[in-house]
């Protein structure tokens, strides 16, 4: 009789109500998604402000080689494209929830 379980285990189970039982919530594990969209944002402002930093060291004449300006620039435009298009698509989300009937 190895799958009968003993009677004490059952007594120490509380009682069944009927009603199914939620899981219990946890914390997220890894970063969220807001954590993750502010990180971004931050990143291409970081970006933006060393290209303009760059730029503006290479027209007062400083030590700074021209493609070095060209690269931070393009990288900045590039992460900021990538930004306005991620928000575009979430409007398009939004919009499109919107307009769901319930």
């Amino acid at each position: 009789m190895a799958g009968i379980a003993p009677l004490d285990s059952l007594l120490q189970q509380p009682p069944a109500t009927g009603a199914p039982q939620q899981p219990a919530r946890t914390a997220p594990q890894g970063p969220t998604f807001d954590d993750t969209l502010r990180q971004f944002v931050e990143s291409v402002n970081q970006l933006q402000h060393e290209s303009g930093d760059k730029s503006a060291r290479f027209i007062k004449g400083e030590a700074v080689d021209l493609h070095d300006v060209m690269i931070a620039a393009e990288k900045a435009k590039t992460s900021f494209q990538l930004l306005m298009e991620l928000r575009n698509k979430a409007l398009d989300l939004y919009r499109e929830a919107m307009r769901i009937q319930v």
